[in-house]
């Protein structure tokens, strides 16, 4: 399967990935916005391949970029690669201005670090109870967001500014998951009156071309969602 875009601008081009994670979304996305051609390795995660073993045998995981061979693992030093090793193409994810940059590499680890773990525990929540306590300690890092967003994007669309930056492609990459997951659990994550801000930002996120050519079905991920959690009710996933 073949990514969008031209010229893959000095070697060829590979992305090793799992169509539903949210962290190979977000190289997909980054390939996309810097419109460069690659070819799509789709990996079982439950038999991985001896590619993925070979090219990430520290974490076994995916997503690994291969460029002329060489791989590249983890999503968000794939996202700074892709922006180092193409400075040409498109805006950059990360501005030239070095307070900007750390400022955006800082919201970037508080997403992973600090508000992807309360939410990991509403997307596995398999009872009205769990939810309910999941969902009130994911709101706080929620709040913090909102407030991440009026700071970095000084009024403008993404957190980037004009253009879609690393912390747009960070969070980004989890915004259809958040979608299914609030539709299993009947919660509304990015509450539109709540965090007015978050929640038109992820709306005009998911309407630019490169995004919406990464994203998933959601029909699809919602039927794969819901698997998973049966399989986490049942007596052997819950063990």
């Amino acid at each position: 399967m073949a990514g969008r875009g031209g010229g893959g601008g000095g070697g060829e081009l590979q992305l090793l990935g799992t169509w539903y994670s949210p962290y190979a979304m977000r190289a997909k996305i980054a390939l996309g916005l810097k419109g460069l051609s690659y070819e799509y390795i789709e990996q079982d995660l439950f038999g991985k391949s001896e590619l993925l073993l070979k090219s990430n045998p520290v974490h076994k995981k995916v997503p690994v970029l291969i460029h002329a061979g060489r791989p590249v693992c983890e999503s968000r030093v794939v996202l700074e690669y892709v922006d180092e090793a193409w400075p040409g193409a498109a805006p950059p994810l990360l501005p030239a201005d070095p307070h900007g940059r750390a400022a955006a590499r800082f919201w970037a680890t508080y997403f992973d670090s600090t508000f992807f773990p309360p939410w990991r525990a509403l997307m596995r929540a398999t009872t009205a109870e769990q939810r309910a306590e999941a969902f009130m300690n994911a709101v706080p890092q929620v709040e913090v967001l909102e407030r991440a967003f009026v700071e970095c994007s000084k009024g403008k669309a993404f957190f980037g500014g004009d253009a879609v930056g690393l912390v747009d492609v960070v969070v980004g990459g989890f915004v259809v998951w958040f979608k299914v997951v609030d539709e299993v659990a009947g919660s509304s994550l990015l509450d539109e009156a709540k965090f007015p801000g978050l929640a038109a930002w992820a709306e005009r996120f998911l309407a630019v071309d490169a995004v919406r050519e990464a994203m998933p079905d959601a029909g699809k991920l919602l039927e794969h969602y819901k698997g998973f959690l049966a399989k986490l009710a049942s007596p052997a996933g819950s063990t």
